[in-house]
């Protein structure tokens, strides 16, 4: 029996639909629907360009093989708009906010985002790379005459902002035209799930790569991987090991992506959900694993904690990023005249912390180097 598509679930994208308006009302495209033309926006965004310089697992390494941030965007939003495909979805607007999920985290990782967070909380600030994304393309972007920011559309902030996490109306009172009490389409509900994927099985890849993770402790320790690799070994015995690391791997994201479509459309159909609202009126969010495949999941996860994330070699990195970070922060407290004018202006309105803070998420990892250098000497 063919399963049931998800279609009627889809954010429609239709002129008519409201998700698909604008702050600043702008006129149909000749032949690009409203999400392609965010897709074109984020991608032109310079926040998106940066990315290429940003970390995502490594940093200060000698390599070009390992993937950056931009580059594991690519591959989540290859893997977003394959599961929106198989569930008919929207895929534009699945792959467009794939594409930006990222482009608020600044340099270092999430290191970098936790040092941030933690001197703006000694000023009484957060710092979250979601609502700062938000203010990428809402207000830092600037390529049009009629407005300020990229001016997406309300689908793709409202996603920007609620695919990974929810947030409450009473401690976000500026994120109301967001539909804070309801649950986020699945379009978006996909991104956070899709990114597990991406980097679950890149991390084991580059950790490999990298030397700090071994094929054999590997083996031994995340059982997912490890059953695809024998079976694969099984039939090819005379196959180099770093050709039955790839084909596992393959096979181990392919796993991971045909159990969130096969449970997911499941879960959308047991809960009786057949439209947008019911979604959104949904208690719990439906894009999910199988019990089984999440356990498979958590238990990789908790591999690469233990064995790659807080290995000495990347917590030397994270320690000397955040020590940047809170350096660079510090200074130009002390010295905001130092600061380039167009931050420097911003501060009588925005406040010196956000400000600094702002300037420094938006910076590569090379240009925070290289603007601490400068501090030293």
């Amino acid at each position: 029996m063919t399963a049931t598509p998800l279609q009627f679930c889809a954010v429609s994208g239709d002129a008519s639909d409201p998700l698909a308006g604008r702050q600043h009302p702008e006129s149909a495209h000749a032949y690009r629907t409203a999400f392609q033309r965010d897709h074109g926006r984020i991608v032109h965004a310079r926040a998106f360009r940066r990315l290429a310089g940003k970390t995502q697992v490594f940093t200060h390494r000698d390599s070009d093989h390992f993937r950056s941030r931009l580059t594991h965007t690519i591959e989540v939003a290859q893997i977003a708009r394959t599961v929106a495909s198989a569930l008919r979805l929207n895929e534009d607007l699945t792959e467009t906010l794939a594409l930006a999920h990222d482009i608020g985290h600044p340099p270092f990782g999430h290191a970098g985002e936790q040092a941030l967070n933690d001197v703006l909380m000694q000023h009484g600030l957060r710092f979250d790379h979601n609502l700062h994304a938000l203010r990428i393309v809402e207000y830092f972007e600037q390529r049009y005459v009629g407005f300020r920011g990229l001016n997406l559309t309300l689908a793709v902030r409202e996603g920007i902002v609620k695919h990974s996490r929810d947030y409450r109306l009473e401690e976000h009172p500026e994120l109301a035209a967001y539909f804070l009490d309801q649950r986020p389409p699945l379009e978006a509900q996909i991104i956070d799930l899709a990114d597990e994927i991406a980097y679950l099985t890149a991390d084991i890849d580059d950790g490999i790569e990298s030397e700090i993770l071994t094929l054999a402790n590997v083996r031994a320790n995340v059982p997912l991987f490890a059953g695809f690799f024998q079976d694969l070994q099984a039939i090819h015995p005379h196959a180099p090991e770093k050709l039955l690391l790839h084909e596992a791997l393959k096979r181990m994201l392919d796993a991971l992506v045909g159990d969130l479509i096969a449970t997911t459309r499941s879960q959308v159909q047991a809960a009786g959900v057949q439209t947008l609202a019911d979604v959104r009126a949904c208690p719990r969010r439906l894009v999910a694993f199988s019990t089984e495949m999440e356990a498979q999941r958590r238990q990789a996860k908790s591999y690469l904690y233990q064995n790659l994330y807080e290995s000495p070699e990347l917590l030397r990195d994270h320690d000397l990023g955040g020590e940047i970070i809170r350096g660079l922060f510090a200074h130009w407290v002390r010295h905001p005249e130092q600061l380039p004018v167009s931050h420097a202006t911003q501060i009588a309105s925005e406040g010196a912390p956000r400000v600094i803070a702002d300037y420094i998420a938006g910076m590569t990892d090379n240009f925070i180097l290289a603007q601490w250098q400068a501090t030293q000497k």
